[in-house]
């Protein structure tokens, strides 16, 4: 885990990468931000009224004195802000609505981002995840060609690292959906230095079983391919197929993966959230996220029970996502 933190560091220290963390009185954002400060990683941007976020931060014995404190009551740039999510809204928001929403600190936070104030923002602590990701799909959106953001873990154990997706956000991803999933997984896997090798599960391999749940995944791996025709990438596989190399030699002997992939797309949320929890919990792996993908610019988004780690760990992946 150690080492997949360090190649993260040296990717961002020296870029000056600004993070907004909207919930500035929150104990383990604040611990967090204080280390990231002393770290110089990244310039935490802390969202709150300044006199009541420096009193917190006293009141815990943390140093914030690295951070920005930005106020919507007290915010220079508001006007612009407000004119600005207008446009972006297009007639689904007026001035005076503007203003009001404006005032929650998720919007206002995610409008820096947009405004390129900062890189990206990390949030949750002490909000759900549709508070978090809610103002990211109206502001923000996503890439051109991706739909929708989805959710992917880094699962780590000693030297060995992998991508599971989507295990965090969509319930029942189509075909469209799933091979949006595997570009963007693709894209994430080159962020910590893994060269994806990309398959797409299911019960199925290579047509063992014919069923409406296997050709969707089987139309999904036609349209990644014809999205990203250099991608090594292929399927349908279960997950002994594309994971273990002799039963790929028996199963699937002329794919080009081989048994050695090292991305896993699962088919459905309930299929990934189910496998990565497997791994974490019976494989002793650790489970990095959920990070978001597919959006512009990076947000991401914390579970109320995190710790002050946690936060400071996403908060260097949000940046390296920024690059």
């Amino acid at each position: 885990m150690s080492n997949l933190f360090d190649t993260l560091k040296a990717k961002i220290d020296g870029k000056g990468k600004k993070v907004v963390f909207p919930e500035g009185l929150d104990d383990r954002i604040l611990t967090a931000v204080s280390k990231l400060g002393a770290e110089g990683l990244v310039t935490p941007v802390l969202v709150g009224n300044k006199e009541k976020v420096e009193q917190k931060a006293s009141e815990l014995g943390v140093d914030i004195s690295t951070s920005e404190i930005l106020d919507p009551e007290n915010y220079d740039a508001f006007n612009d802000m407000v004119a600005s999510f207008v446009e972006r809204r297009k007639g689904k928001a007026t001035e005076e609505k503007a203003r009001e929403i404006l005032k929650d600190e998720n919007y206002f936070g995610t409008m820096l981002v947009y405004m390129d104030e900062a890189a990206g923002l990390v949030s949750g602590a002490a909000h759900s995840t549709a508070d978090t990701v809610r103002p990211a799909l109206q502001i923000i959106k996503t890439k051109p060609g991706i739909k929708k953001t989805s959710g992917v873990f880094i699962m780590v154990r000693d030297e060995e690292k992998y991508v599971f997706a989507d295990c965090a956000i969509n319930i029942s991803p189509d075909s469209q959906d799933l091979a949006e999933i595997a570009l963007a997984s693709a894209d994430t896997a080159k962020l910590f230095d893994i060269d994806p090798k990309v398959a797409m599960l299911s019960f199925s391999t290579r047509g063992s079983a014919k069923s409406p749940e296997t050709e969707k995944v089987t139309d999904a791996l036609e349209l990644a391919k014809e999205q990203n025709s250099d991608l090594l990438i292929d399927g349908e596989f279960q997950f002994d197929a594309a994971f273990v190399p002799s039963v790929a030699e028996k199963k699937a002997p002329d794919s080009p993966l081989k048994g050695e992939a090292n991305t896993f797309i699962f088919p459905s949320l309930e299929a990934g959230n189910i496998g990565y929890k497997i791994a974490q919990r019976l494989g002793n792996f650790d489970a990095v996220g959920p990070i978001l993908q597919g959006l512009n610019q990076p947000v991401n988004d914390l579970s109320r029970g995190c710790n002050s780690d946690d936060v400071y760990k996403l908060a260097i992946i949000t940046a390296a996502q920024s690059l």
